[in-house]
């Protein structure tokens, strides 16, 4: 007859203890799993420093997600005011007519682009450079002759009557008043018996346009087209088109370069060696270097998530490293390596999902509370805007919860293949 052992005795506590935990999970009808990690995310004293570096997992990956958040969202922010702001001073569609191409050929051109479905309004345009003299001062500028109203690339002035439009910062810098006589000097002289002689153009100053920030802004003037061809002789003629939106010009102007777009034709309306430039095209340069500053900007503030996704490592592998007598009793009651691996891959997840839960909170109402306050003030005369803006894009913040999580499963998966390779018998003995 084996001797019975006092109930309280060290050796029986254990094995109760264990045997009273699985028989209350299998009541709750949680997998083995999903158990051990519950049971291990919770904090004792005895593992205080497990918690302590598992708050400083969570922590750091939250921190990551706030700075991913935040960053993204004030380069977005920035892009989109930029994007406006140039777009708006950007033909949707420009087509530059063939040298050489007479007046009347031109304005053929610009009815048959009229008739072109998708196509809201057709301009035609002269082009050319020149100044801008007023009393003794002279400013180089490049000059728009327009038809009809004044083109939509002139913010603050688009869509008054025919005049002489000028920039808006040289009407201040020159006391310029509606109304005041400037002469407009072309460099293509004129043949007289007295020599070659300047072309100059005297008009009353209809009004002014937003100038923006940019040196090219600043140059550009707009006056009526039959006046740009008595300074300019036609040297440069373009259509400006415009549609009903960006995504509209685009398909516009694949109608007009000849390719085919659904069921419309491949024939292209206008004259041979005409060239069509969209929106896209005219600020390709621009658009390539925003998108390169926020692949950049991403990619540098993606460390922060990757250090702390390796801290995540260190407390999964401390907390493996206590637990291996416990590990290595399951093993022997049946638990297998895939259920241990995923026991501990799903305890990074959650202590992972705690720090992408709190960065996203704090990154995406940090954002909205500085943008919609205006908490971050610039200096105005310097840049175009005078607060900092914001803006938090839901493909952006899909791509950093994607990415947080994505790393720090695959840190758990490292550190949760320690805790399936353990030896049961190995385990025990320590």
């Amino acid at each position: 007859m084996r001797p019975s052992r006092p109930s309280g005795s060290p050796r029986s506590a254990g094995p109760a203890r264990s045997a009273a935990g699985p028989s209350k999970l299998l009541l709750r009808g949680l997998p083995l799993p999903v158990t051990l990690a519950l049971r291990y995310v919770r904090s004792t004293r005895r593992d205080a420093f497990a918690s302590f570096l598992s708050a400083v997992a969570a922590g750091g990956i939250a921190l990551g997600v706030m700075a991913l958040v935040l960053s993204l969202a004030v380069i977005s922010g920035f892009q989109e005011a930029l994007r406006g702001e140039l777009l708006g001073r950007t033909p949707q569609v420009l087509v530059d007519l063939p040298p050489g191409l007479g007046l009347a050929a031109a304005q053929a051109a610009r009815e048959a682009v009229r008739r072109v479905p998708g196509v809201t309004g057709a301009q035609l345009q002269v082009r050319g450079s020149g100044w801008v003299v007023e009393e003794g001062k002279a400013h180089a500028v490049e000059l728009i002759g327009f038809e009809g109203r004044v083109p939509r690339s002139f913010p603050g002035a688009a869509g008054g009557p025919e005049g002489l439009y000028v920039p808006a910062s040289l009407a201040a810098r020159w006391g310029l008043a509606t109304g005041r006589p400037l002469s407009l000097l072309s460099p293509r002289p004129t043949l007289t018996p007295l020599g070659p002689q300047p072309r100059l153009r005297t008009l009353p100053l209809a009004g002014t346009y937003r100038s923006g920030r940019t040196q090219e802004d600043r140059e550009r003037v707009a006056l009526p087209r039959a006046v740009a061809e008595t300074l300019l002789g036609g040297a440069e003629r373009q259509i400006e088109v415009s549609a009903a939106d960006l995504d509209a010009a685009l398909a516009v102007a694949a109608r007009l370069g000849g390719r085919p777009t659904g069921r419309d034709g491949a024939s292209s309306p206008l004259p041979p060696g005409s060239e069509v430039r969209t929106w896209k095209e005219l600020n390709r340069p621009l658009l390539f270097a925003l998108r390169l500053e926020k692949v950049m900007m991403f990619v540098a503030v993606s460390l922060i998530v990757l250090v702390a996704s390796l801290a995540l490592v260190a407390d999964l592998a401390l907390i493996i490293s206590s637990k291996r007598p416990e590990i290595g009793m399951l093993a022997t009651m049946g638990a297998t390596p895939a259920a241990l691996r995923q026991a501990f891959v799903l305890l990074g997840g959650l202590v992972a999902g705690s720090g992408i839960a709190l960065g996203t909170v704090i990154g995406v109402g940090g954002a909205m509370v500085l943008d919609r306050y205006h908490l971050l003030p610039v200096p105005g005369r310097v840049y175009f805007l005078d607060y900092v803006p914001f803006l938090v894009k839901p493909l952006d913040l899909a791509l950093v919860l994607v990415l947080t999580l994505a790393l720090a499963l695959a840190s758990a998966l490292y550190a949760a293949q320690r805790a399936a390779t353990l030896d049961p018998i190995d385990a025990l003995r320590r």
